[in-house]
């Protein structure tokens, strides 16, 4: 009954009003049912992601249909390399997962002083000043329709390897080395944007300042960065990630990752350092003798060994040992790496690409006997400057620093095959 009474009123004639309203219902029926159906897609989409994330391998994959395209890739659920959170303020790359040179930028160290700000990009401005003829608060869009480029760089930051000052801590080269990652980076060089505003030619240094909530400072001697220096926006192809800065910092190819300002909103040019709290009571180099060392921004030539490294197990046999070199000086030269606790040393092969101030990587062909051993790397930058052994460091700098630790890495192969951290 209720059909037949439907369908009779459907045969009714209905007048212009009743038209209207019908198209007017069927537009709105229509808009629901397409919303309706990119949401289903959306969840669907989603859905997929997380079965994704669960997914099992089956027996022979090709007779299984695989998962549909997802909005943002995904790694395989097969692998599982994470950073280490290093108390409330940042954490580390896992070196000893690395393939190449290049970090992926979820993987990328984090260093931060006061958490990591959300910042809208249409809101957020970098404000130029000081001496210059003109002072200019720039938009994102503005930097943007600047020539752009971009460059491969370490950015390594000056606490790393810290804890191996007064004793061998760390268990993982994770933990002794994480705070160093190399990334492609993309932006307008910083001598590009300072034509724009004219810098006066009394100006001899720039303090640059981010807008996280620590404010970080930090004073930057203008003669030595300005060929080099990137205001950055983009890292590995994408927009920088948020706990790198987005959207705009700071790059000093070589320098200390401090000094690259994350969140960056100002640049201000003056004859004089700043002396702000990060560069007084932070980030100078406690000597023996009670002295500081201020403003040692370069990071020296460092190697280590990824693997063999400490947590891993090995067993008798060859081993491909490899690593990462680097130096704030620019290209790695050479390698070297001892299996006899630096009694004797072996020329390492430098893999391609070797580039200026950029992880290099290295490797040498051995084959353990299973008997106890000591293994090391050293490196040479092009500059002739040679990685100090752990001795020599502590003679010059004596270990009251918390900063630029470069000296050699030792790892022991126990007999068992277990490999542990030492200092040689």
């Amino acid at each position: 009954m209720k059909n037949s009474l439907q369908k009779e009123k459907r045969d009714e004639p209905r007048d212009e009003a009743d038209t209207e309203k019908t198209a007017l219902l069927d537009r709105r029926s229509l808009l629901a049912g397409t919303a309706g159906i990119v949401s289903a897609i959306v969840m669907r989409s989603v859905t997929r992601s997380a079965e994704a994330a669960m997914l099992v391998a089956p027996d022979d994959p090709t007779r299984v249909p695989g998962a549909a395209p997802t909005a943002y890739g995904q790694r395989s659920t097969y692998e599982q390399s994470v950073r280490v959170p290093r108390s409330w303020w940042g954490s580390l790359t896992p070196l000893q997962d690395s393939h190449g040179i290049l970090t992926p930028s979820a993987l990328h160290f984090e260093r931060h002083h006061n958490g990591v700000p959300v910042i809208d990009p249409e809101h957020h401005r970098l404000m130029i000043h000081g001496l210059v003829a003109q002072p200019w608060a720039f938009t994102m869009d503005d930097l943007k329709r600047f020539p752009a480029t971009s460059r491969l760089a370490f950015i390594e930051c000056s606490g790393n390897s810290a804890i191996e000052w007064k004793a061998p801590t760390g268990q993982s080269v994770q933990q002794t080395h994480g705070l160093t990652s190399t990334s492609e980076w993309t932006g307008v060089a910083l001598k590009t944007v300072l034509q724009e505003v004219g810098v006066k030619p009394d100006a001899s240094w720039i303090l640059a300042e981010g807008s996280d909530a620590a404010a970080m400072t930090r004073s930057l001697p203008l003669a030595l960065l300005i060929e080099e220096a990137l205001l950055c926006y983009a890292q590995n192809g994408e927009p920088l990630r948020p706990e790198q800065g987005y959207p705009l910092r700071l790059l000093l190819p070589g320098w200390e990752g401090n000094t690259c300002i994350k969140w960056l909103r100002r640049l201000k040019f003056g004859t004089a350092p700043f002396m702000t709290r990060e560069e007084t009571s932070q980030y100078t180099d406690l000597m023996s003798d009670g002295t500081a060392r201020q403003f040692t921004m370069l990071m020296e030539a460092k190697s280590v060994i990824t693997s063999p490294s400490g947590g891993q197990r090995v067993q008798p046999g060859f081993i491909d040992i490899r690593g990462l070199a680097w130096s704030g000086r620019g290209r790695i030269a050479q390698v070297e790496v001892s299996t006899d606790g630096g009694r004797s040393w072996q020329q390492a092969v430098l893999q391609d690409p070797i580039l200026p101030k950029c992880h290099t990587r290295f490797c040498l062909p051995w084959r353990w006997n299973g008997a106890d051993v000591i293994l090391q790397s050293r490196c040479l930058d092009e500059t002739g400057y040679v990685q100090p052994t752990r001795a020599a460091l502590v003679a010059v700098r004596g270990v009251n620093s918390v900063y630029h630790y470069n000296a050699i890495q030792s790892w022991k192969i126990a007999a068992d095959g277990q490999v542990s951290n030492v200092h040689a």
